[in-house]
């Protein structure tokens, strides 16, 4: 289940992240810089109003690579109670040194590892923070003026990003300027953690206050309880978007179709042993027929996301040669029938480069009748 990490500076905005439905209340200063700190007395004063009812997180600050100060101002933040204590790996210094450092504290607090997305992240650090018992990693932006998360890393690096947590017994954390559009997208990578400060706040950005209604719309994009089943059989795990309506007639007036056309993508296809390590050019083109949410969309919690459908097809080719269209086509279909507010699925996969002109195979998928 992927949790919603709500970034507040103190007890009054905890509040309204409690209110609004988030997993874990995390405390930085957006004012002093991506993972700066509040003072451990804000912490502490906010880990007792809270009670418990929700997990607790605090930044370190914007520090330099040092492991002794590094080790200071997380042990100052262990004793506030808190229950994660994030550590930002900056550029220079001895980020190895400083996570080694840590080590003894694992056993007093859950430690996580934060990672830069727009400064060439080293995920060899992973290892290192597995080995010292840390609980988990993070990805996040420095620079919030540099645009977000997914400007810097596409969705197959984001995936593997996730594996590779998961591989070294980590948590995987994802974060950085995330606005409402990058939920649904992100959420196919089944991260433990999304991190939101900016898209919870009112006019003037992340060092605005965090308001409820943006709270409460964030957390309708992400599932409470579980997630929603996959199809039989299908590695190609994709959410069912929010509000389906079970058992509604498959009538033009009860669904809407969301298509992506004409995305051509360098893929590793076709039965010829010279296809097996050559990409060429194949063109989708991908028809999707949906349930209506019932309502007029307003946001992203009213709708099913083109980004879905070619982010799918993105992380469909990204890996070995596939010998046959047929085989990718169907596994496009797969992969969107996975949804169960997707009830119908029109694939057509072009090769582009073979010489006789455009080639490929067109198919029809619906979801079998309950």
């Amino acid at each position: 289940m992927t949790r919603m990490l709500a970034s507040v500076t103190g007890t009054t905005e905890a509040d309204i992240a409690l209110a609004g439905g988030a997993d874990i209340v995390d405390l930085k200063d957006p004012a002093r810089g991506a993972l700066g700190a509040v003072e451990p007395a804000t912490v502490r004063a906010t880990v007792a109003a809270i009670g418990g009812r929700r997990e607790t997180s605090a930044v370190a600050g914007d520090l330099p690579m040092e492991p002794p100060r590094v080790f200071a101002a997380a042990l100052e933040l262990a004793d506030t109670g808190v229950d994660y204590v994030k550590i930002g790996m900056f550029d220079g210094g001895d980020a190895p040194g400083c996570i080694r450092a840590l080590a003894p504290l694992a056993s007093r607090v859950r430690l996580v590892g934060v990672l830069f997305a727009d400064a060439r992240p080293d995920l060899s650090l992973l290892t290192h923070l597995a080995d010292s018992g840390f609980a988990g990693a993070m990805l996040d932006t420095r620079h919030k003026a540099d645009g977000r998360l997914l400007k810097h890393m596409d969705l197959p690096r984001l995936r593997d990003f996730v594996g590779s947590c998961r591989s070294a017994g980590l948590l995987a954390g994802l974060a950085g300027s995330l606005e409402p559009p990058d939920v649904p997208r992100l959420l196919v990578l089944t991260p433990d953690l999304l991190g939101f400060r900016g898209a919870l706040c009112g006019p003037g950005g992340r060092t605005a206050t965090v308001e409820l209604a943006r709270v409460q719309a964030m957390r309708a994009l992400i599932p409470m309880h579980g997630r929603e089943a996959d199809a039989p059989g299908v590695d190609y795990r994709l959410l069912a978007a929010r509000g389906y309506a079970p058992g509604a007639a498959l009538d033009p007036a009860n669904t809407d179709l969301v298509f992506v056309h004409d995305l051509v993508l360098p893929v590793r296809i076709g039965a010829y042993a010279h296809e097996r390590d050559t990409p060429q050019h194949v063109r989708f083109d991908v028809d999707t027929t949906i349930l209506r949410s019932g309502r007029v969309a307003e946001d992203m919690r009213d709708v099913f996301s083109y980004d879905v459908i070619s982010d799918g097809i993105r992380m469909l080719t990204e890996g070995d040669h596939v010998a046959l269209v047929e085989t990718l086509a169907e596994r496009i279909a797969a992969m969107l029938l996975a949804y169960k507010r997707v009830v119908k699925v029109a694939v057509r996969v072009q090769k582009l480069e073979t010489g006789s002109g455009s080639v490929g195979v067109a198919i029809e998928r619906m979801r079998a009748a309950p």
